[in-house]
């Protein structure tokens, strides 16, 4: 059969397509230049990873999800879950098969004061986080990926910037002189400049940003790695009315803890900004440790006993995001009040709980 002038003109584009393109498929190939772009999520076997990866489906991109681990609490929709170590050049070089549009790295060795405070992880935290990141970036070098995002700490900031609990100043502009109150602090300063070295000396497009306090539903609760307002929720919800609830530290510390799903929406609208950060990503509204848990308390319909234990590690006196420059450089700064959020994550610990009980009486 004979084409047509108009036919190999239609057909000359479609053999010029490289290898890497052809590679993905019709459909990859065609949307990560459309409206599906091709998304590639690190960590998307922890907290906020899997929700991420939930997020960038929900807008019609084709994800792969990489992980040591398939998450915990819910099926992951992604289109391809990899189970890899991303600490092993090889092994993330496999994950890395073609230049993605986006990549998400949210992979690193955390948990909570309990784990990333008490000094007895330092060693680990360190290494596997750096290596996972160094392992990352020489692949998103090496298949010259669109974007990637860095998801850092409010960890990094200085203990001094942090003393006091009315009035910590959290600026971006104040993690240098540097002086992070934790080994976690420090891996996470190193990693920016690790990615910011990257941009300025191969040409990556680098986006980075200092969480603070992420919570939510599908997250640790009773491993030994949840944060506070999980850890927090459980203690409430094994309370009896009247009850007594331990609270580590004195409770005068303050915190702000920002919802997952804000988290999310600040994570994409950095991504798909002209700024490269690095930027807060956190919530304003700065709180106590003892009101916190009393507005777990009264979410439960509970009364609560507190009794502190002031030998457990507890970071800093006071720590909560300061959003001037999100809001100067995205327009943009999470608005939803901690206690909508609260009610979620409560109801869904109560539940894990209640589900967890059932099972250990069905086994007897």
């Amino acid at each position: 059969m004979r084409l047509s002038a108009a036919e190999k003109r239609a057909v000359a584009p479609i053999l010029l397509l490289s290898y890497k393109q052809v590679r993905l498929g019709f459909f990859g190939w065609i949307g990560s230049r459309g409206r599906m772009a091709d998304m590639l999520v690190c960590g998307a076997g922890g907290f906020i990873g899997s929700h991420l990866v939930k997020r960038l489906k929900a807008e019609g991109h084709f994800v792969r999800a990489a992980d040591l681990h398939r998450p915990r609490y819910a099926p992951s929709p992604a289109d391809e879950f990899v189970i890899a170590d991303l600490r092993d050049p090889r092994a993330c070089a496999k994950v890395f098969d073609r230049p993605f549009d986006e990549v998400y790295q949210l992979a690193a060795d955390m948990g909570g004061a309990g784990y990333a405070f008490s000094g007895e992880n330092d060693a680990d935290i360190l290494r596997n986080s750096a290596a996972i990141n160094t392992s990352v970036l020489s692949c998103c070098r090496a298949e010259r990926v669109g974007r990637i995002f860095y998801s850092s700490s409010a960890c990094v900031y200085p203990r001094e910037r942090q003393a006091d609990a009315a009035a910590p100043d959290c600026r971006e502009s104040t993690a240098y002189p540097a002086n992070p109150d934790s080994d976690y602090g420090w891996e996470k300063l190193f990693a920016e400049r690790l990615y910011q070295a990257h941009a300025r000396n191969y040409g990556l497009s680098v986006r980075i940003a200092r969480y603070h306090n992420i919570f939510g539903p599908e997250g640790s609760w009773n491993d030994g790695r949840e944060k506070v307002p999980a850890a927090m929720c459980r203690k409430v919800a094994l309370a009896s009315d009247g009850g007594t609830v331990d609270i580590w530290g004195n409770g005068a510390q303050t915190r702000s803890f920002l919802y997952i799903d804000e988290c999310l929406e600040g994570t994409l609208q950095l991504m798909r900004s002209a700024f490269p950060g690095p930027v807060n990503i956190g919530s304003a509204e700065m709180v106590s440790i003892d009101t916190l848990a009393e507005m777990i308390a009264a979410i439960a319909g509970k009364r609560i006993v507190k009794r502190h234990e002031l030998d457990a590690p507890v970071g800093v006196a006071g720590r909560n995001s300061d959003n001037t420059l999100i809001l100067k450089t995205l327009g943009w700064a999470p608005s939803q009040p901690l206690a909508e959020g609260l009610r979620k994550t409560y109801h869904w610990v109560a539940r894990q709980l209640a589900e967890t009980n059932a099972r250990q009486m069905a086994a007897l």
